[in-house]
This record gives structure tokens, sequence and C-alpha cells, in this order.
């Protein structure tokens, strides 16, 4: 159930400051949104620019046992932007919610959702929610057409933002598949590797690793502002770009949007959920995504 929409406005000092490159009249501020559902954020007085990102929720794998292992969650985008706002209006902030794992080995696993930043009925940013992984056919492996799908970032202010990575490929008599990191400010997530093979590339949150025994979700991002490129997975989960978290060794998707992993083909189990999704806004002098003076303060 969808909570109750919330008023949030400012949450720095009011005292008047010159006017900078970003945020108006107004002291530096931030806004932090890691619930998932939507609130209505009311824009400060004396702001006239803000600055704000937001990444999509990371897919749940598919479910595995009977010689099947599912395919991997794909992990959510993130999109950056930096635009002009009226003191007083107000904006819909949507975050979105992580998919869960599928429930046994012919169970593919839910999508998660977009995290979207919306001026009435116009999206100004989202970040795409991962697809969920698809549960492995009788034979095959690895099945290159059964995996979570990865989010893509979108929006009319969207200045910048990678895609997520793909989940992992499911497969019939061998592990399933790692899920995807989250998308990075500069570079794509890392795509979840495939049954019994290292993952592949990064630069948002890393792609977890799929190997029998450990099969791992992807990394998820950090919503403070560009940082280090996450790591792929070895014997744990992909780790996290630019303060997101690693995956945990129970295959789920690292804190922000990244996608979950699948277990071995032998291990009747539930597929790893993804990770929720989160945005964030930001005002001030000289403040904005992906790296200018984006920390709290």
């Amino acid at each position: 159930m969808t909570p109750p929409l919330t008023l949030i406005g400012m949450s720095g000092p009011a005292s008047p400051l010159t006017t900078g490159a970003s945020g108006g009249a107004a002291e530096p501020g931030q806004q932090a949104f890691t619930s998932t559902g939507t609130t209505n954020w009311v824009v400060p007085a004396g702001v006239t620019e803000i600055s704000a990102m937001c990444v999509g929720a990371g897919g749940g794998s598919a479910g595995t046992g009977s010689n099947r292992g599912g395919g991997g969650g794909g992990g959510g985008a993130l999109a950056y932007g930096t635009f002009a706002v009226t003191p007083g209006e107000t904006l819909e902030v949507i975050v979105g919610a992580h998919g869960n794992g599928g429930s046994g080995n012919t169970s593919s696993g839910q999508s998660g959702s977009a995290t979207t930043i919306k001026r009435s009925s116009t999206i100004l940013l989202s970040g795409g929610g991962g697809g969920g992984g698809l549960s492995a056919l009788s034979s095959g492996s690895p099945q290159t057409s059964r995996f979570g799908s990865a989010g893509t970032s979108s929006g009319t202010e969207r200045d910048g933002g990678g895609s997520g990575g793909r989940g992992g490929y499911a497969s019939y008599n061998s592990a399933g598949g790692a899920g995807g990191g989250a998308g990075g400010y500069s570079g794509n997530g890392g795509n979840g590797s495939n049954a019994n093979t290292n993952s592949n590339g990064s630069s948002g949150g890393g792609g977890g690793n799929s190997q029998q025994s450990y099969c791992r979700g992807g990394g998820g991002v950090g919503i403070l502002g560009e940082g280090s490129s996450g790591a792929n997975g070895s014997s744990n989960g992909g780790s996290g770009g630019g303060n997101g978290n690693a995956a945990n060794g129970n295959s789920y998707g690292g804190a922000y949007g990244g996608g979950g992993g699948a277990d071995d083909d032998d291990q009747s189990s539930q597929g790893g959920p993804g990770a929720d999704g989160a945005a964030r806004i930001i005002w001030g002098a000289d403040r904005y995504y992906p790296s200018t003076n984006t920390g709290d303060v």
C-alpha cells in the first residue's frame, strides 16, 4: 500500500546568503529520500535552482533448484541534473521499491520500480528500475535470454547518469546468475556474471559474481555524489560505487539500486531481492551533481 503523502521543506538554516551559482538567496541545504513511496517536496524560500539525483530500485533474481539456476536481477539506473525551480512550488519525489526474488525454481523475480522526480505531469529525472531475473528453462547453459534487464535513466532535466548492469544469465544444471550493479554518475553498473564465471566490468556498482556455493547480488551506488567505481564480486557480492553498499552474502542487492543474485542450481531457494532506490536534492551556492560540493552541509 502506498504510504500517505508527506510535505518536506528545507533542511538547512534559513538565514540569507549571497546568491550563488546554484540555490538562489538561501543557505545551502539538502534533503535525502530513502523510504519507498511518494513525497511532496516544497522548494524552500529563496531557492531558485536545485541539483538532484535519483537511482532506481534493483530487480530480484529468479528462484533456483532441481538443476535450474535462475537469472540474476538487473541493477537500477541513475540520473542527475541541475535545474531552475520556483520558491514554494511542489515537486513530487517517488522512490522505487525493490523487486522480490522468485519463490521457486520455475518462478521469475520481480522488477524494481523507477525513482522519479516530477513537476506536475513532467518527469524531470528518472532512474529506471532493474528487471527481474527470469527462471531457467529445462535445458541450456548459459541461457542468454534469461536475465534481469538493466534499468535506464531519462528525464527532461537529465544532465547525466548511467544505466544499471544486467543480471547474469540463467542456466540449467549450473549455478544461477548474479545481480547487476546500480548505474553510476559517469558510467554503467557492472553486469552480473553468468554461471560459474567471473563477473565483468563496472563503473557504478560492481556486478555480482556467480560461482557454485556463492552467487551474489550487485553493488549499490551512493547518493552523496560521484566517488570511486565499485569493484566486481569474488567470493562476495559486487562492491558499491562511491559510498554505495556492497551486496551481502545472502544474494541481496547492495544499497542503493543493486540487483539480487540467484543461488546455485542444487539449492532449492528463493531468489535474492534487489535493493530499494533513493533520491536526493541539494541547493546553495556552487553545489551541483555529479561532484561539486555535493556532500552534506
